[in-house]
């Protein structure tokens, strides 16, 4: 039987042995404890010192028979995150039951998640696949697989299910499109670790033209299951893991618990299976706003992009950790004043880094061109990405005045996720 856990056990126990949620909770009475009374992770604060397991303080326990990945797997900067060996078949065991209804029995699936380097999709993912209630067939290819390697073995071994990330599945299509090949067989295209818009759908739909597409499903490494994905949510669209994990939506200005539908604010995670690394209202990163009214069993929610102040943005299969891309800015360009903006142009993402050069600086383009080539240094994965036609980098110096503040408090925010979440059609059943 699945471990999970109350709120109360739950907090009785970290609060027991976690030297950071007994600092982060002492505030509270030790009995009688429920959600609302619990404040917000500190999500910067949670990760310090997660690279030295033996002394890191989130930890409740040793690290002695547990799996170890790292979050932000194109970076060697990651932070690691740990699952108990129990919690892990708890992880991998519910969020297969739940990809049980996008699939269909005699599917033969490709994995082309990435694998290698502490990543988990891969793993995570193929775990999954065992647990799916449908008899399938998985060929775990991983993302790194020769892609006319790939176009000769789908034909070959009927293959009619493709999973991996967006930038790998539109690498494919764009193979596919350059040969001018074009694979009827597939029927279902299932991606996750980010998102998919409008522009890179019409492209799939070239090359895979009876695929269904729909997301795999809402997980991360860090914060463990998120959403489920059914056949009734659209894109962008997925189900609260009830029993799990206790999902809110809170409000980035003022802080206060939003249950109305169509309001976006902060996706806020507790996680009710996990006691080796503990998350306690933990915000994922991600904006959404929920679909169902409150009472509904497995509440539908949808995303709406990165939050303003999330700690590390997903472009792709890119991981930037907001912290790491301060520094950078802060050693070449001595400037505290500096934003991102991530936006969608046709199927190529386009990331900007802006930044207030010193005053009655006569020398920015070199320190532009310095800037430019620290990122990629720090983030060698963006030269194959824009080789590839899917990512630009710019880096654009500004005034003060066109960096964005925050509407209420006035401070700066360090990411505009620009991107279109909203896909409103329903994905067709089939």
């Amino acid at each position: 039987m699945e471990p999970t856990y109350s709120i109360e056990q739950l907090v009785f126990y970290i609060r027991q042995h976690s030297p950071f949620y007994s600092k982060h909770l002492e505030h509270l009475p030790s009995k009688g404890i429920t959600l609302k009374d619990l404040p917000l992770t500190d999500v910067a604060n949670y990760w310090v010192g997660s690279n030295d397991l033996n002394h890191w303080p989130v930890l409740t326990g040793n690290v002695d028979d547990a799996l170890i990945f790292k979050t932000g797997g194109s970076t060697s900067q990651g932070k690691l995150a740990v699952y108990s060996y129990e919690e892990w078949h708890t992880l991998v065991s519910t969020f297969g039951a739940s990809l049980s209804s996008q699939l269909n029995n005699g599917d033969r699936v490709a994995n082309l998640f990435f694998s290698g380097d502490l990543y988990a999709s891969f793993l995570f993912i193929h775990d999954s696949l065992a647990h799916v209630g449908r008899s399938i067939c998985e060929f775990p290819f991983t993302g790194e697989v020769d892609l006319d390697v790939l176009a000769v073995a789908i034909g070959q071994h009927r293959i009619n299910v493709l999973a991996g990330v967006p930038a790998q599945l539109l690498r494919f299509a764009a193979y596919l499109a350059q040969h001018r090949r074009v694979l009827c067989g597939i029927e279902t295209i299932l991606y996750g670790g980010e998102s998919l818009f409008a522009p890179q759908l019409l492209i799939l739909a070239e090359v895979f033209p009876n695929a269904r597409i729909a997301s795999i499903g809402y997980a991360s490494v860090d914060a463990g299951l998120i959403g489920a994905s059914n056949r009734d949510c659209a894109l962008g669209e997925h189900r609260v893991f009830d029993q799990h994990t206790v999902l809110e939506i809170v409000d980035e200005h003022m802080g206060e618990v939003i249950e109305e539908c169509d309001r976006t604010g902060l996706l806020v995670l507790t996680n009710l299976t996990r006691r080796l690394m503990p998350l306690l209202r933990y915000p994922v990163g991600d904006r959404a706003c929920w679909r169902e009214p409150s009472a509904t069993p497995m509440r539908k929610f949808a995303l709406k992009g990165r939050s303003a102040n999330s700690q590390r943005v997903r472009v792709g299969v890119l991981s930037l950790f907001i912290e790491d891309i301060q520094q950078i800015v802060r050693r070449v360009a001595h400037s505290e004043q500096w934003q991102l903006l991530i936006e969608q142009i046709d199927h190529k993402d386009l990331l900007s880094v802006k930044w207030v050069p010193e005053p009655r600086s006569q020398t920015v383009e070199p320190v532009r061109r310095a800037l430019h080539e620290a990122l990629i240094a720090h983030y060698p994965i963006i030269e194959d990405l824009s080789r590839d036609g899917l990512l630009e980098l710019r880096v654009l110096p500004c005034a003060p005045l066109d960096l964005k503040l925050h509407p209420r408090s006035g401070k700066q925010l360090r990411v505009m996720d620009l991107r279109m979440y909203d896909i409103s059609p329903l994905e067709p059943v089939r």
